[in-house]
């Protein structure tokens, strides 16, 4: 290119001229500055790795060293927890959850790395995969027994003063009262309920709710319990049994009484066991039935016994068990430590004791 310079000359006699100058300017190199590409990497989670007792609320977070692809894999949670991961800033995920952590899991954020993983804007994949393990807080008893009453697996309500404001809260302890379901319910029954502390109602409601639900009956609190509890009561599943509770008397006559919903259902004659056999005193849970069975053992005197076919048979501590029995009579002690009644009214009980059930012998 050439520019053109216009100079001033000044000549004798004042008279002035122009002179035109050509002068070579080179053009500018186009100068590009190289883009720089950040490293990617994980930085930190919360909960942290191996984290222990975290609370069943806690939020979830992910970061990384730079701006994730908009496109990029999210990460995953292991066992599944309902619920979507959200940017809450360029480099940060948190997952929004629609339920909370389960109580007494195991959990671990699953972070996909290498060609498939999580990727920056930048197109930077993460080298590896991770895996960050935690462990979630036991679940408390009393938000146990408050679930477990919202959902009529035991004798009492439980009505809460506020409303939660999270789903995630779920597992959390709410402020509320209990209260009996039924008027006039029988001291053995109520004098057996603390709110707050694991007791012989709450066993047999978790038995119960175990039962219906496919889980081994033990009356433990575990994972799988929480799981399953938190589902139904996000979906209002309710008990599908009546609430049943069982009063052995050893007074004369002896006699079985059966509630169900807090009234009198079923009354029978029945014998307990013969000193030296005697039935233990106490509440107990039916924790297995049979239609028909063989009972074998010891008898006072020392002999051996094997009986088949004894119908309907709940077994509620031990060897002891409400069942079936042909005797010449009943009202008194007369068993090896069961709790025996006619075969035709054992079969009316045997329906009203499924696993669970309360039976209180006094």
């Amino acid at each position: 290119m050439l520019a053109v310079i216009a100079a001033l000359v000044v000549v004798g006699g004042g008279t002035s001229a122009f002179v035109l100058i050509a002068k070579d300017n080179p053009a500018k190199a186009d100068v590009t500055t190289p883009k720089t590409i950040l490293p990617f990497n994980l930085v930190a989670t919360t909960p942290a790795p191996n984290a222990q007792t975290v609370a069943s609320a806690t939020t979830i977070t992910v970061s990384f060293s730079a701006p994730l692809a908009q496109t990029s894999p999210m990460p995953t949670l292991a066992p599944e927890v309902p619920g979507a991961w959200s940017l809450v800033s360029p480099s940060e995920l948190e997952f929004v959850a629609a339920a909370p952590l389960v109580p007494g899991a195991t959990e671990s954020i699953l972070i996909p790395g290498g060609s498939t993983g999580v990727v920056s804007d930048q197109g930077v994949h993460l080298a590896s995969s991770t895996t960050v393990p935690f462990s979630v807080a036991t679940g408390s008893i009393l938000r146990l027994q408050q679930l477990l009453a919202q959902l009529g697996y035991l004798p009492l309500s439980f009505t809460p003063t506020t409303p939660m404001t999270s789903p995630t809260q779920e597992a959390d302890v709410q402020q509320g009262t209990f209260g009996w379901r039924w008027a006039n319910q029988p001291t053995s029954l109520t004098s057996l309920w603390t709110a707050g502390e694991m007791n012989v109602i709450t066993k047999g409601a978790i038995m119960d709710f175990e039962d219906q639900h496919d889980l081994k009956t033990d009356g433990q609190p575990g994972p799988q319990v929480w799981t399953d509890l938190l589902a139904d009561a996000s979906s209002g599943h309710p008990d599908a049994n009546p609430y049943r509770y069982v009063y052995v008397t050893e007074n004369d006559p002896e006699t079985v009484t059966v509630y169900q919903d807090g009234v009198v259902d079923y009354s029978t004659l029945a014998n307990t066991g013969v000193p030296g056999a005697a039935t233990q005193q106490g509440t107990f849970t039916v924790f297995a039935r049979y239609v028909t069975t063989t009972m074998t053992g010891t008898n006072v005197d020392g002999t051996k016994y094997s009986d088949p076919g004894i119908p309907w048979v709940s077994y509620f501590n031990g060897g002891d068990a409400l069942h079936g029995y042909d005797r010449g009579s009943y009202g008194w002690p007369q068993s090896n430590g069961c709790v025996e009644m006619p075969p035709a009214n054992a079969a009316v009980v045997y329906p009203l004791t499924p696993i669970g059930t309360l039976v209180t012998v006094a």
